[in-house]
């Protein structure tokens, strides 16, 4: 995965250039991070309103039993949160993408971990400039 640390403004740039000229996408960067004050935070890879989606309270009732702990593989927290490991599995993922989450491996099993303290969502309603940003956990 390519990484660019970058302001929110350069990133703005950066995906106004491409959504006029696509090509342009091919060999940038799949994730930014944030330069300046807040070093430690990932501008998801994921749009405003994916976000908000992806944060529905099914969702964030997840993030909680992963925070616990209390599991000790993806078959456990599935029937901890009353779900299909498959669906569990493709939740995970879209999290992991959003910088969320992470996966590790352990042998054969795999366990997610919160990669994030904080997710924080700024809609601006006038112009441009709405940015998703995600605070990695310490």
């Amino acid at each position: 995965m390519t990484y660019r640390t970058g302001s929110i403004g350069e990133f703005m740039q950066w995906t106004m250039a491409v959504a006029k000229d696509p090509a342009r996408a091919g060999d940038g960067p799949k994730r930014w991070r944030e330069s300046g004050a807040a070093s430690g935070s990932a501008v998801a890879a994921v749009s405003p309103e994916a976000l908000v989606k992806l944060l529905s309270g099914d969702n964030l009732a997840l993030l909680k039993l992963i925070g616990a702990g209390g599991f000790s593989s993806l078959r456990e927290l599935a029937e901890q949160a009353k779900r299909k490991e498959s669906n569990l599995s493709v939740t995970l993922k879209k999290l992991a993408e959003a910088g969320i989450v992470t996966i590790e491996r352990h042998g054969k099993t795999l366990r997610p971990r919160l990669a994030a303290s904080r997710v924080t969502l700024e809609l601006d309603l006038v112009g441009a400039g709405s940015a998703v940003s995600v605070v990695q956990a310490a």
